[in-house]
């Protein structure tokens, strides 16, 4: 369920990046993120107790690379994204699959609302760097409140896990490791991109945030620098 945005709300859709809602980018888009496998993701999840009955909110679902496995394991998952064109994807993608377990909302951080029982997890990758980091605390509160006490929050994202002084080492090593073909990953072009125009932060001021919004971190890895991931648990 998408919610009438109040009027000083962010617009998510402007902060989706343009190319996520073109249909000619949805079609490669997995080939250019090099098809991620949600495996361990779901392991997670399965490891902290959540099963057939469990219900699943993605957000940020893209064209469903973990929603659809998701579907296979878990009672109900939604994917949520702000793109229609990537709900159109999921979309026929799960019909493909026969997979009716798995509900489509157009939605964000800041307008999905959530019906029927509190979530039992919310998964998000790479998406909560769209918003900048005010706007993150009220997603995170705002996730906080569609899930149970005990709930479990699995973020992955591209994080900076590494001091002010450290930066141009570090983003020079980032931008030698990029792809040069575009179609095939993500280039030095679309890294810079990324800093200029997104709002990936520091661990350092996120972990406050998470815990200031209500979760306990309980498994983190940051040792790729720029980006990481928490399992984190709803208090």
């Amino acid at each position: 369920m998408l919610s009438v945005r109040k009027h000083w709300m962010l617009d998510e859709l402007k902060h989706a990046g343009p190319e996520h809602l073109d249909t000619g980018f949805v079609a490669g888009y997995n080939r250019k993120q090099g098809f991620p496998d949600p495996t361990e993701d779901i392991g997670i999840l399965r490891k902290h107790g959540l099963g057939e009955t469990s219900t699943i909110v993605d957000i940020g679902a893209g064209t469903g690379q973990f929603a659809l496995d998701a579907a296979r394991v878990f009672g109900r998952v939604i994917a949520v994204d702000v793109s229609p064109a990537m709900l159109a994807h999921v979309r026929a993608r799960a019909a493909d699959a026969d997979l009716p377990r798995l509900e489509c909302v157009q939605g964000g951080f800041l307008t999905y609302e959530h019906t029927g029982p509190p979530a039992d997890a919310v998964f998000t990758r790479n998406a909560l760097h769209q918003l900048p980091d005010f706007w993150k605390a009220v997603a995170l509160q705002r996730v906080a409140g569609m899930m149970r006490p005990g709930g479990v929050l699995r973020l992955r994202d591209l994080i900076y896990s590494f001091e002010p002084q450290e930066i141009d080492s570090v983003f020079e090593r980032w931008f030698a490791g990029a792809a040069e073909d575009p179609a095939a990953g993500y280039t030095s072009d679309d890294y810079v991109e990324h800093i200029q125009n997104e709002h990936s932060t520091f661990s350092w001021l996120l972990e406050p945030l998470l815990d200031r919004c209500g979760f306990d971190i309980v498994e983190s890895d940051l040792s790729g620098l720029v980006f990481g991931s928490y399992t984190c648990i709803r208090r």
